[in-house]
């Protein structure tokens, strides 16, 4: 199993959500997060003053998912999240030792 951490701009959430409904995404953890990459925030004007946002508004998005299913939802977070602009994100990919069903105790990939 391995756990897919996407961070992407949160206009494109609802896409992405919907595009991995459609390919049986089972579930997903969407926190509302801020950070920067190499744009280092950015400055914004308000009222005719500039200041400078140092940390930008992100969704990070938790999944986790059997082995084989890694590549096509990596594949549809870039189609969906992508804008070929600065900050689109990115995707991290890290293994899960195991899985638990509280309810249940389904444990591996029973449990997702």
């Amino acid at each position: 199993m391995k756990n897919i951490l996407a961070v992407i701009k949160p206009f494109k959430v609802d896409e992405v959500k919907d595009a991995l409904i459609k390919i049986d995404v089972k579930g997903m953890t969407i926190s509302e997060v801020k950070g920067f990459g190499r744009q280092k925030g950015h400055k914004e004007i308000y009222r005719g003053a500039e200041y400078q946002t140092d940390f930008i508004p992100k969704v990070e998005i938790k999944i986790v998912v059997a082995d084989d299913q890694v590549d096509e939802v990596v594949k549809t977070i870039i189609d969906a999240a992508k804008t070929g602009k600065i900050g689109d994100g990115k995707i991290f990919i890290m293994p899960i030792e195991d899985v638990i069903r509280i309810r249940t105790n389904e444990a591996g990939i029973d449990a997702l």
